[in-house]
């Protein structure tokens, strides 16, 4: 379905990732008619974030989807080893508070058709899908209403609304629309997705190496791997020419116990992701909102990307409620949105500009890393253990062993550090909730 069937609404939020849908759900469960414009047909689409934290997974509770989220194919994981050349450095989740000890890695598709079910139980919200923005109504100085492309039909249509949210991720056609532009901060890598088959044998949780020769993450996906390989900036063609030989070693190197399986690996099967930090001086114009990525794109390290989007969302639906209920929606209204979600983002984007200052992303040429002995689990199962071990470095000594960095090195002795390390990305710098007009929330 690429078009809705009203013609003006109580708003229109672009993008059907998580903090677009997380928004139209909390607004139409409180009553408010709003549509989501989705330019894809459907969720099912490889390599996206899938990390769901504690906070978000409260959230759920609170939504009354607690139970249906569990559910869901996923990975938990009760403690991460953050393993490096010199040692490894643990998150540990056992004593956070609430009901959730751990985190959720669920294919995002899942996670995404879960929110537009469960919102389309409630009569003020739309979905439309393969449903592209492709202009901005105004009037008076402010935006007023959307015109979008029904992309089954070939159609134009026109959507009213006194509040225009953009959801649309760091590549936003509304924030192009609305001439704004974000301050970038340096990444000095990007990203390279490929799926690997899983077999008897190989660990059994998320596996994160840092390496002299690189870094790679890899989530289990039951028969196969999610690995999200890190490169250096703009590199990816180079690591993927010549039948994508050196990213078939790189791997191999950080996971040896894929090496025999690699020589499978189609080139056309490796995607690429730019990463990029940025985040816009102003997230908002009169009658539009920019929130998640499309206000502020974050680095995938520690996942936290997908849940500081869906803190946006409930902040934005908390404080915005009453003006929706009104008709009418401020400058001021949209400015306190900012102003509660800006210092939380600007502390997780300079954590997440450190932590990349520390890990090596490589392009190829790079010399080999060390191999891993034992057959077991380089993740953390039930108990957290580990039954194999990684060797280090390459006794040629063609790398430098990469060290824990500073202050996780001299952090992790202290006995209470993985349980606050656990904490602080379990939940974030400020976790939102369902409080004061959203509270009465009561669906299942």
């Amino acid at each position: 379905m690429g078009s809705i069937a009203r013609t003006s609404l109580s708003c229109v939020v672009a993008g059907g990732g998580p903090a677009g849908m997380v928004l139209g759900l909390l607004l139409a469960r409180s009553g408010v008619e709003v549509a989501v414009l989705e330019k894809y047909p459907d969720f099912l689409r490889d390599f996206r974030g899938d990390t769901v934290h504690a906070s978000t997974l409260g959230l759920l509770d609170q939504l009354g989807l607690g139970e249906r989220f569990a559910r869901l194919p996923q990975q938990r994981e009760r403690r991460l080893l953050m393993r490096f050349d010199d040692g490894a450095v643990a998150e540990d989740f056992t004593r956070l508070p609430g009901r959730h000890q751990h985190i959720a890695l669920v294919p995002q598709w899942d996670f995404l058709n879960l929110l537009a079910e469960a919102a389309s139980a409630s009569p003020g919200f739309h979905l439309a899908q393969n449903a592209e923005v492709t202009g901005l109504v105004s009037s008076g100085g402010r935006v007023t209403g959307v015109r979008y492309l029904d992309k089954d039909t070939g159609a134009t249509h026109r959507l009213d609304a006194p509040l225009v949210v953009a959801a649309d991720g760091r590549h936003s056609t509304v924030r192009d629309l609305l001439g704004l532009r974000p301050r970038a901060s340096a990444a000095p890598h990007d990203c390279l997705y490929v799926r690997v088959p899983r077999e008897e044998g190989d660990p059994e949780g998320t596996v994160l190496r840092f390496s002299s020769s690189g870094g790679l993450i890899m989530i289990n996906r039951g028969d196969y791997w999610q690995a999200a390989l890190l490169i250096g900036k703009g590199t990816a063609d180079a690591a993927r020419a010549g039948d994508a030989a050196w990213v078939r070693e790189t791997i191999a190197r950080l996971a040896p116990y894929t090496r025999e399986r690699m020589a499978g690996l189609d080139p056309h099967d490796i995607a690429a992701l730019r990463i990029r930090i940025d985040r816009l001086p102003r997230w908002w114009a009169p009658g539009a909102l920019l929130i998640g990525d499309a206000a502020h794109a974050m680095s995938p390290i520690a996942g936290v990307g997908i849940n500081l989007a869906i803190q946006d969302a409930v902040a934005a639906a908390r404080i915005l409620l009453p003006a929706l209920r009104r008709g009418h929606v401020t400058g001021r209204d949209l400015a306190r949105v900012q102003r509660r979600r800006q210092w939380p983002t600007v502390l997780t984007q300079f954590a997440q500009r450190r932590a990349q200052e520390s890990f090596v992303a490589t392009g190829p040429g790079t010399g080999p890393v060390g191999t891993w002995s034992g057959g077991g689990s380089t993740g953390a199962g039930a108990d957290g253990g580990s039954t194999g071990a990684w060797s280090g470095v390459d006794p040629t000594g063609s790398a430098e062993p990469l060290r824990v960095p500073q202050p996780l090195r001299t952090l992790r002795h202290w006995r209470g550090f993985p349980h606050l390390f656990g904490r602080i990305v379990a939940f974030g710098v400020r976790p939102e909730g369902l409080t004061g007009p959203l509270k009465p929330l009561r669906h299942a």
